[in-house]
C-alpha cells in the first residue's frame, strides 16, 4: 500500500479497499482449496504462485470503478488533514441532477474533502460543527460542480513553454507507444495551473500528444497545489499498476490519434497509420488470447507444464485496452477517420471512450453509434476550426446538432492549445448556438465526468461526491462568467478573490438568437453552407425598432440612446435620418423602402479585426492555401531580385478574398481587417486594410486602404538573433536610413508621416523602445507614431507608456504567459482587480483588441463586450466599442472613416453588448458595395 500512502488515504477508505481485495483473494483461496482437496491419488501438483495467479485471472474480467459501498465513505482519499469544514450558505445550485436541469437553493456544507448535505442543511448538522466551520455566503449567485478538462496537456505541455522543459506531451520515438504514461512528464510549475483555476477548472485530464497513432497513458489530476508537491499527489483515482497497492481496478485512459498529425509526423499516410494500429491490436489481442488460455487451464487446476502466466509490459495497458479497462480517448476529425477507428473498435471489441476534435462527427452522428460497446461522446472546440483541411468543414453549430442525434457532448481546451482557463467559455458559444442550457453547463461538469468513468465522485452536486466547487459571479452561461471561489477537495483556492459586479440581467439564464436555419444548412452543404451577404432588393432600407445607435466622429464613436420605436432610414449607404417613425417618413425618399424590424437592435461600426493573418490563408496548415512567410533579412539572405536586405513586402500583393473565416468575421459584424505580412522574424512588411465581405481584389471597395503602416517584431527567438541585434537594426533603419523600399519607408517613420507597429510582449523590450521612440524623436525633433501589439507585459508600464504617447494593442485581449517573455501577465479578476485592457485604460493609453488566429475574428464583439465587464463599468459602451474599431484604425495607420462613409452594423434583438443580438445587415457606403444596393444582408 506505500503508493497508496503517498496519497494521503485514510485508514478507513484503506480498509474498504482491503474488503474488497480479501474478498477477491478469498474467492481465489476457495478455488485453490477445491483444487487440492480428495484423495491423494486425484490431487494436483500446484504450484507456489497458483494463488497469486487465480486472483490474477479473476480480476482481469473485473469491470473498473468504486466499490459498491463507495459513497458510504466518511472521508476522501484525497482529503488534506487540516482543512476546516465549510458550509456555503444562500446559494443558486445546479446540482447536475435530472440531465442538468435541477436548480435548488440553499445551502452546501463541505467536510473531510467531500460534500456532506445540499440543500437545507439542519439545524442539528451545523450544531456538531460549533465554531470550526468558515461560512462563505454566496449571496443567491449560482454555485457549479468544479470544470472537468476531458482534453488538457497541461503540465506535459507546460507554460511558459521552453524549449529544454515544455514539450513532454508527444515522443518522437514511433507511432505506436502504449506504454508511454503523460505523469513522467507532469510539471508541477506549471503557470497555468493557479490560472485555469481561476476559470473554475479542477480536474483536468493530461493527456499525451497527438503526433503518435498511440500516444501512451493519460492521467486526470485535480489542479490544487498539494502539500507533497509532486505529480502522483495529484492523480485523482490513479489506477494500482501505476501507485501500487491492489484494490477493485480504476479506470485508465489512453490517447489514440488518426489523421493528420500522426501521418505528418512520420511521413505516412492514413492506410500506414491505420495499419499500425491493426498491427498493435492484433498483438495485444494475443497476449490476451494466451492470458486467457492460461487462466481457463489455472482455474479448472491444470497446472501441469503450465509455466508463466503470459504477459508483456510493453503491451500490458493494450491488453487492457481490450479487456473493456481503459477509456480510449481518440483525437479524429473527418468522417474518414471517425469510419477507420469505429472499424477498428469492432474489429478488436474495445470501446471509445470520446472522440476529440471530431469536427466533421456531427455530420455523421450514425457512423458513431456504430462504435463497440457503446456510442462514443464527442469532445469539441465551439468555434476553433478551419486551421487545416481536416478541420475545415468544422461548424459552431455542430455540440447542437450531434446532442439533437442524442450523442454525449463536451468541450475542452486541448490546454494550451486554448487556454483552459476560459473552457466555460467554449459552453457559453455552444448555448449561444443552440445547445441547450442544461447540456452546455453537463458540457464542462457532469457529461465530463462521464466520459472519464469519475462521475460517481466529480462533476455533481451530491451528498458523498468531491468537494469541487465553483461559485460564480454570474449566470455561468453569461459572457465573462467569473469565480468567485473554487474549492478543490474542500479547500478555496483564491485568496482574496476580487470581485467585479454584473448587471441584474446576468444572474438569469442569457436570451439567445434564433439559429435553426444555419444549423440545418450547415448539414446541407456538408459544412460549406453559402457565406456571401446578399444586396437589399431596394436602394433604400428603414430599420424599425431601433434602441440605440453608435457612430463613429473623428477618433471617438458616439451613443445614442433613441425613444421607443426608433427608425434610422439609409438611402444608398447614407444613413438620412435617425429619429422616430412619424419625423422620418415626412422625408421625400427615392423609392419604397424595404423595411428591417431590428425588434430593440442597434447600429453600430464595423468592427476591426488585427493580429491574426486573415486575408493572407485560408488553412495554417495547408501551405498551398497561404501567402507564405516573408525572409527574415537579420536571419537569411533577401533575393537580390527582391531588393536584398532593403526589401519592403506589401501585404497587399499577397490577399485571398473570401475566406470562410473573412466572410464568417463579416456576418457578425467584423467588417473589416488590417493585416501584415506574416513573419516569425524582425521586418514583417506593409500592412494592408481590406474589407472581409469582398469577393475579389477587383471589387470595388475590397482594398481599402493599400498601405496602413509599417510592421516590424522585437521578440525572444532563442538568442538568433539578439534582442540587441534587433533593437540595434531598428535604431540604425531610423536614423541612418538606408535605399531603396526600406530607406522610403523607414523615412516616413522617422518623419512622423506613418505609423511604426511594433510586436514586442516583454516589458523589457517595451522599455527599450519607450527610450528609442524618445531617441528619434530628440534627433529628428517629430513625434514618432509608434504602436505596440501583442503587449503582454505592458501593463508592468502603463504610467511610462502613456507619457510616450504609444499606443497599444492587447494580443490576446485575455492573455496567457505563453512563453518566458509573456510570463508577467496581469490575469484580471479574480485573480487581480484589474485587468490588462482596464489597467492601460486608467492610465490614458490608447488600446485595441487583437486576435493571434484567424478563426476567433467572428468573436470580436464577445471579446469587446467582455474586456467592459472586466473594468466594472469605468468606460462607457462607446469607449468599448471603440475598442474593437476606431482605436485599431487610429494606432495601426488606418484612415478613420467620417459618420456618412462609415461601414456600420445592425444588429436584432439589441446591441453587441448583448449576448442575444444577431448582426442581420451591413450597411456599407456606396464605394464600398454595389451602390444601386449598399445594405447587405447577412
Amino acid at each position: 500500500m506505500k503508493g497508496l500512502a503517498m496519497l494521503e488515504v485514510p485508514n478507513h477508505s484503506k480498509q474498504v479497499l482491503r474488503t474488497v481485495w480479501a474478498a477477491l483473494g478469498l474467492l481465489a483461496g476457495l478455488l485453490l482449496f477445491v483444487q487440492t482437496q480428495g484423495p491423494l491419488w486425484q490431487r494436483r501438483r500446484v504450484p507456489a504462485h497458483a494463488s497469486a495467479t487465480i486472483a490474477k485471472c479473476l480480476a482481469n474480467d473485473l469491470p473498473p470503478g468504486p466499490p459498491a459501498d463507495f459513497h458510504k465513505r466518511r472521508y476522501s482519499d484525497r482529503f488534506a488533514p487540516g482543512t476546516k469544514p465549510v458550509l456555503i450558505k444562500n446559494a443558486r445550485i445546479w446540482t447536475g441532477a435530472h440531465n442538468g436541469t435541477e436548480v435548488v437553493r440553499g445551502g452546501i456544507l463541505l467536510d473531510k474533502g467531500m460534500i456532506q448535505e445540499v440543500g437545507r442543511i439542519s439545524r442539528g448538522t451545523l450544531a456538531k460543527y460549533k465554531h470550526h466551520l468558515l461560512v462563505y455566503d454566496a449571496e443567491d449567485r449560482f454555485v457549479t460542480p468544479g470544470i472537468v478538462d476531458v482534453h488538457s496537456h497541461i503540465g506535459d505541455a507546460s507554460s511558459p513553454e521552453l524549449e529544454g522543459a515544455s514539450g513532454d506531451d508527444n515522443s518522437p520515438k514511433g507511432p505506436i507507444l502504449p506504454w508511454l504514461r503523460s505523469l513522467d512528464g507532469l510539471n508541477t510549475h506549471d503557470d497555468s495551473y493557479a490560472l485555469s483555476i481561476a476559470g473554475g477548472v479542477t480536474t483536468s485530464l493530461v493527456l499525451p500528444g497527438s503526433a503518435n497513432a498511440i500516444g501512451g497513458q493519460a492521467f486526470a489530476i485535480k489542479l490544487r497545489r498539494t502539500a507533497e508537491r509532486s505529480p502522483t499527489s495529484m492523480l485523482l483515482e490513479p489506477p494500482y499498476e501505476v501507485v501500487g497497492g491492489h484494490g477493485p481496478p480504476r479506470w485508465r485512459y489512453m490517447k489514440h490519434a488518426c489523421g493528420e498529425n500522426p501521418s505528418r509526423v512520420y511521413g505516412q499516410t492514413r492506410m500506414d497509420t491505420v495499419w499500425a494500429f491493426r498491427e498493435a491490436y492484433n498483438k495485444a489481442r494475443q497476449i490476451k488470447q494466451a492470458q486467457d488460455a492460461y487462466c481457463s487451464r489455472a482455474l479448472n487446476g491444470q497446472w501441469e507444464d503450465l509455466g508463466e502466466y503470459p504477459e508483456d509490459l510493453q503491451w500490458e495497458a493494450l491488453v487492457a485496452t481490450l479487456r473493456g479497462k481503459v477509456k480510449v480517448q481518440t483525437h479524429c476529425y473527418e468522417a474518414v477517420d471517425l469510419d477507420d477507428i469505429v472499424r477498428l473498435s469492432n474489429e478488436f471489441e474495445f470501446p471509445i471512450s470520446a472522440f476529440h476534435h471530431a469536427s466533421e462527427a456531427y455530420l455523421v452522428p450514425d457512423v458513431l453509434k456504430r462504435a463497440y460497446g457503446h456510442t462514443p461522446a464527442v469532445a469539441l472546440f465551439a468555434t476553433n476550426s478551419r486551421y487545416k483541411r481536416e478541420a475545415y468543414r468544422g461548424s459552431e453549430f455542430a455540440a447542437r446538432i450531434l446532442a439533437e442525434n442524442d450523442l454525449d457532448v463536451v468541450m475542452k481546451s486541448d490546454h494550451p492549445v486554448l487556454n483552459s482557463r476560459y473552457l466555460l467559455y467554449e459552453a457559453q458559444q455552444a448555448f449561444y448556438y443552440g445547445l441547450p442550457e442544461n447540456l452546455a453547463i453537463a458540457a464542462v461538469t457532469s457529461t465530463s465526468a462521464k466520459v472519464l468513468g469519475l462521475d460517481h465522485r466529480i462533476g455533481y452536486i451530491k451528498g458523498g461526491w468531491d468537494a469541487d466547487l465553483v461559485i460564480w459571479d454570474s449566470h455561468p452561461l453569461a459572457l465573462g462568467a467569473t469565480p468567485t471561489q473554487v474549492f478543490i477537495d474542500g479547500i478555496p483556492q483564491i485568496e482574496s478573490p476580487h470581485i467585479v459586479k454584473k448587471p441584474k440581467n446576468f444572474q438569469h439564464t442569457p436570451k439567445v438568437p434564433n439559429f435553426d436555419k444555419e444549423a440545418a444548412d450547415a448539414v446541407q452543404y456538408e459544412g460549406l453552407p453559402p457565406l456571401a451577404p446578399k444586396p437589399a432588393s431596394s436602394r433604400v432600407v428603414l430599420f424599425a425598432n431601433v434602441s440605440s445607435v453608435f457612430l463613429p466622429r473623428g477618433e471617438e464613436v458616439h451613443h445614442a440612446q433613441l425613444q421607443e420605436s426608433g427608425v434610422v432610414v439609409v438611402e444608398e449607404g447614407k444613413i438620412t435620418c435617425v429619429g422616430t417613425s412619424a419625423s422620418c417618413v415626412l422625408l421625400e425618399l427615392a423609392e419604397e423602402p424595404e423595411l428591417i424590424d431590428l425588434k430593440g437592435g442597434s447600429l453600430s461600426p464595423g468592427l476591426v479585426t488585427f493580429g491574426s493573418p486573415l486575408g493572407l490563408v485560408h488553412m495554417e496548415g495547408e501551405t498551398s492555401t497561404a501567402d507564405g512567410w516573408v525572409t527574415d533579412p537579420l536571419e537569411s539572405l533577401v533575393p537580390k531580385i527582391l531588393g536584398g536586405d532593403v526589401a519592403v513586402v506589401r501585404a497587399a500583393d499577397g490577399l485571398e478574398f473570401a475566406s470562410r473565416d473573412a466572410l464568417l468575421a463579416y456576418r457578425f459584424g467584423v467588417t473589416k481587417a488590417i493585416t501584415a505580412p506574416v513573419t516569425a522574424g524582425f521586418i514583417s512588411g506593409l500592412g494592408v486594410s481590406f474589407s472581409t465581405g469582398a469577393a475579389h481584389r477587383l471589387e470595388e471597395g475590397a482594398v481599402i486602404q493599400e498601405v496602413t503602416a509599417l510592421h516590424v517584431s522585437i521578440r525572444y527567438s532563442g538568442g538568433t538573433p539578439s534582442i540587441s541585434t534587433q533593437i540595434a537594426a531598428l535604431r540604425r533603419l531610423l536614423l541612418d536610413l538606408p535605399k531603396g523600399d526600406a530607406g522610403r519607408w523607414f523615412e516616413k517613420v522617422a518623419q512622423g508621416r506613418i505609423t511604426l507597429v511594433v510586436e514586442a510582449h516583454s516589458a523589457d523590450v517595451i522599455a527599450t523602445l519607450i527610450l528609442l521612440k524618445r531617441e528619434i524623436e530628440e534627433t529628428n525633433s517629430v513625434n514618432l507614431k509608434m504602436t505596440i501589439t501583442g503587449a503582454t507585459e505592458a501593463h508592468l508600464l502603463a504610467a511610462e507608456i502613456a507619457r510616450a504617447n504609444i499606443g497599444i494593442i492587447v494580443n490576446p485581449s485575455r492573455p496567457f504567459p505563453a512563453v518566458w517573455e509573456s510570463r508577467r501577465v496581469l490575469p484580471g479578476p479574480p485573480l487581480t482587480r484589474d485587468s490588462a485592457v482596464s489597467l492601460l485604460l486608467k492610465h490614458n493609453v490608447t488600446v485595441g483588441l487583437g486576435i493571434e488566429e484567424k478563426w476567433s475574428a467572428r468573436n470580436l464583439a464577445f471579446d469587446i463586450a467582455w474586456a467592459a465587464l472586466e473594468t466594472g463599468g469605468d468606460i462607457t459602451k462607446a469607449q468599448a466599442v471603440a475598442l474593437g474599431s476606431t482605436n485599431i484604425e487610429i494606432l495601426l495607420g488606418g484612415r478613420v472613416e467620417v459618420e456618412q462613409a462609415a461601414e456600420l452594423v445592425a444588429r436584432q434583438g439589441g446591441d453587441l453588448f448583448d449576448v442575444d443580438s444577431k448582426v442581420v445587415a451591413v450597411i456599407a457606403p456606396p464605394y464600398r458595395r454595389n451602390k444601386y444596393n449598399p445594405v447587405a444582408f447577412l
